[in-house]
């Protein structure tokens, strides 16, 4: 694919409305061109020369185009290749787990993932001790135990979560990649799929939503083997109050995931439905632009123009699901973090001040130490986060890396 010297990687072309994504489905480099311009970039790919380029696209469209320009906006998104004119000789790294990315998204699967869906929705109209509350993390009478069973349980919870994505990508041929982070006061981890901008929209959903299905179906499990594992007077059994426990949890990540301004999988999902490539900053900043322009400060505006048009047009109305995001920060606030808080620092209170060294002393401090290192631990995984940030983007891109949590 050469044209007058230039020597392209393979790129992807996808219809985006009035726009077109190009990309690179091994680096993750994407960017948004008007169709104009797509068709530009295709008939260079197939080897149209630079002069012969220019003239079709003045025939074509009626209007020249600056072609130095654009050949260095390609140089710089590294859709050219930067090997004196070689053409690559290697074969394309063959996706692994494709095919249990199609069985777990197979019709058998989703007939099982209802099935224990419309249990546990039975068993807890029935029983409603079922439905969570935070009384649930307490599910033995020591605060280490549980600070243990519920961090390290989230473990696997989460690489199960996180492995849902990473199956629904690789289904569709995409490389994937793991890494841990954090948001806000989380840690998190997320699962990075660049390449899902290379296929169409309608296949982008499953693997934004893949996450959330996971949840639904470990937490109606937890639910049902609660259930099923009753004492015969009708209390749970210590397997089901760890069940309870580690479900509600996973309930509290599904909440979390509503937290839009956090650029959760939900919010990938509403930015593809509304056609959108990079919403949130778009949006963010039309609403400061709005808050500068009120203060009469037009020396703070950031120029609108470096989002596309369909961006700054739904970015107009987002303010209000960023307020929803808000929202469910509060509601998990207020009916989790606060109860949960408020119930171990009673029983903390009441091991330490007891002025007893006995087990249930050192219990709480060793709990208390705990909590301790994970918030070291955040603040550690903050500051390598915002180091990496300053030391600049890994690749050159107008559309953000996808990162499902």
């Amino acid at each position: 694919m050469t044209a007058d010297g230039l020597l392209f990687h393979e790129l992807s072309f996808v219809r985006e409305g009035d726009d077109v994504v190009v990309g690179r489905l091994d680096t993750g480099s994407y960017a948004v061109f008007p169709a104009d311009g797509a068709e530009l970039l295709k008939q260079l790919t197939e080897g149209m020369p630079l002069t012969a380029a220019a003239n079709w696209y003045e025939t074509t469209f009626d209007e020249e185009v600056d072609l130095d320009d654009f050949v260095e906006t390609l140089h710089d998104l590294g859709f050219v290749r930067e090997d004196g004119g070689r053409q690559a000789t290697t074969a394309p790294v063959p996706v692994r787990l494709r095919g249990l990315g199609r069985a777990v998204f197979s019709p058998v699967a989703w007939c099982l993932y209802a099935a224990v869906a419309a249990g546990w929705a039975w068993a807890a109209a029935v029983h409603t001790d079922l439905a969570p509350r935070p009384s649930h993390i307490f599910f033995v009478h020591s605060l280490l135990v549980v600070q243990l069973v519920i961090t390290l349980g989230q473990v696997p919870l989460l690489l199960v979560h996180e492995g849902f994505h990473i199956l629904a990508g690789r289904r569709l041929g995409l490389p994937t990649r793991l890494s841990l982070s954090n948001r806000l006061t989380y840690i998190v981890a997320e699962t990075q799929i660049n390449g899902l901008l290379s296929v169409p929209r309608a296949k982008r959903y499953l693997p934004f939503l893949a996450g959330i299905v996971c949840d639904g179906v470990v937490f109606g499990a937890f639910g049902l083997v609660a259930e099923a594992t009753r004492h015969p007077d009708g209390t749970f059994s210590f397997t089901g109050r760890l069940c309870l426990a580690l479900a509600f949890t996973v309930g509290v990540r599904m909440l979390w995931q509503f937290q839009l301004y956090l650029r959760t999988d939900l919010y990938y999902v509403a930015a593809t439905a509304w056609n959108c490539h990079d919403l949130h900053d778009a949006a963010m900043t039309l609403l400061k632009n709005r808050f500068w322009r009120l203060l009469n400060r037009p020396d703070r505006v950031v120029d609108e123009e470096q989002w596309t048009a369909r961006d700054r047009r739904v970015g107009t109305f987002y303010g209000p699901f960023i307020v929803l995001g808000y929202c469910a920060l509060a509601a998990v606030t207020i009916f989790v973090s606060v109860p949960v808080t408020v119930q171990y620092g009673s029983i903390a209170a009441r091991a330490i001040g007891s002025g007893e060294l006995d087990p249930a002393f050192w219990d709480a401090v060793l709990s208390l130490c705990m909590n301790i290192a994970q918030i070291v631990a955040l603040v550690v995984l903050s500051r390598r986060k915002r180091r990496n940030s300053k030391a600049g983007p890994t690749h050159s891109s107008s559309s953000p890396e996808v990162e499902l949590t």
